[in-house]
């Protein structure tokens, strides 16, 4: 048995060990190092900014794919759209063979019944020099799917490991959140029609038909994620308190819709990635605060499929994690309905496989699926279906 100090000591630890939290002890018990007792101390420190937002960070479906297609869902009744995250890597081959399988969910004459959008969960451009591969890993593979690409960034997307990626972000809301759409030489260049996106920021709301989409940055760290931010040397709370004041005008507001919470990081992962704890509790304060709860919570970060449901005041709620637009899978632990993390999480669903989510909104009921790539894509994976009046997943 080691001395005492040395059981709670960081300074030890620090020379002994490549982490200088390698202790056996819990972080209320140690002694502090540079005034941290724990790794995710540390990361704080790390985090990267917040970018400031426009227009209050709100925009209606309309401003995404004008007023006309938005009478089409209205008439139909149904809102859909396609989910995925991680996708921007080497050659992107597979973020391509993905996006030529979700292109076929698309019939120029259909009118509302073609998604909306596809809701990009982040992790759109890894590696430096992003700006250089916009063109070879978004616009090319995109190249045949003819929806609008909404998007939140990932850990990756606000990285900065060389100059060239300096301020944190720059590319991202280049690309998603211009002042004005344009077709950017990354696409041009190469003969791909795609403008840009005009979101308000790298955080946002989109009201749309039958459900209120809310994306939020997760920020820049590998792990875990953060709702904080620190911009100009001081901690940055700003994307919290907008959400705080968002989900306290949705609690108020007569209009009831779905209502679709996501980040990049998730809040709960068994594989590839853990899960946010910290992040999940920003939210679920920010909810608790207004009086809401949201009736899916999307993600991605690790690179496979998982879905568990949670059950909070008798509404049960699915967690996706849907990090499978085109990083090589990683693998997952299996699932089988059984509880997890503590009372009333369950882990139901989960494989190691790239595809997507299709997401169908209605007045009366929210579903899932998710598709896989290839031979697979002949019957959904995995099927959630939220019946928004009595909040019973299936």
């Amino acid at each position: 048995m080691p001395p005492k100090n040395q059981l709670t000591s960081t300074t030890y630890s620090k020379h002994r060990f490549a982490h200088p939290f390698y202790l056996p002890v819990p972080p209320s018990s140690r002694q502090p190092i540079n005034g941290h007792t724990s790794i995710t101390d540390w990361s704080k420190t790390q985090l990267g900014p917040i970018p400031p937002v426009r227009k209050n960070a709100s925009l209606i479906l309309d401003d995404v794919i004008g007023a006309d297609g938005v009478k089409e869902i209205e008439q139909v009744g149904e809102l859909r759209f396609h989910a995925l995250g991680d996708t921007g890597v080497g050659q992107a081959h597979e973020a391509e063979l993905i996006s030529d399988e979700m292109a076929t969910d698309f019939n120029p004459a259909a009118g509302g019944l073609n998604p909306a959008f596809l809701f990009h969960l982040g992790d759109v451009i890894y590696g430096p020099d992003k700006a250089a591969h916009y063109s070879d890993r978004f616009y090319r593979p995109y190249r045949h799917y003819p929806g609008k690409i909404v998007a939140i960034p990932g850990n990756h997307d606000g990285e900065v490991t060389t100059p060239v990626d300096d301020p944190s972000l720059k590319d991202f809301q280049a690309n998603f959140c211009a002042d004005k759409a344009a077709v950017p030489p990354q696409a041009a260049g190469t003969g791909i029609y795609r403008e840009t996106m005009t979101m308000p920021g790298v955080y946002w709301m989109l009201d749309a038909p039958f459900a209120r989409i809310i994306g939020l940055y997760s920020n820049r760290l590998e792990n875990p994620g953060f709702l904080e931010g620190i911009t100009s040397g001081k901690n940055d709370t700003s994307q919290i308190d907008w959400l705080k004041k968002t989900l306290a005008t949705i609690a108020k507001s007569k209009d009831k819709k779905a209502l679709v919470i996501a980040t990049h990081h998730p809040p709960y992962s068994q594989s590839g990635h853990s899960g946010s704890t910290q992040m999940n509790q920003s939210i679920d304060d920010a909810c608790t605060q207004a009086g809401v709860t949201p009736d899916l919570f999307l993600s991605a970060h690790a690179h496979n499929y998982q879905h568990y449901t949670r059950h909070i005041a008798g509404k049960g709620i699915p967690y996706i994690v849907v990090g499978t637009g085109g990083m090589p899978p990683q693998p997952v632990a299996p699932a089988a309905g059984s509880p997890v993390g503590g009372p009333g999480l369950t882990y139901d669903s989960a494989v190691a496989s790239y595809g997507y989510l299709y997401v169908t909104i209605s007045a009366q009921q929210l579903k899932t699926e998710f598709w896989q790539l290839g031979q697979q894509h002949t019957k959904a994976f995995d099927t959630v279906t939220v019946n928004l009046a009595t909040h019973l997943v299936n």
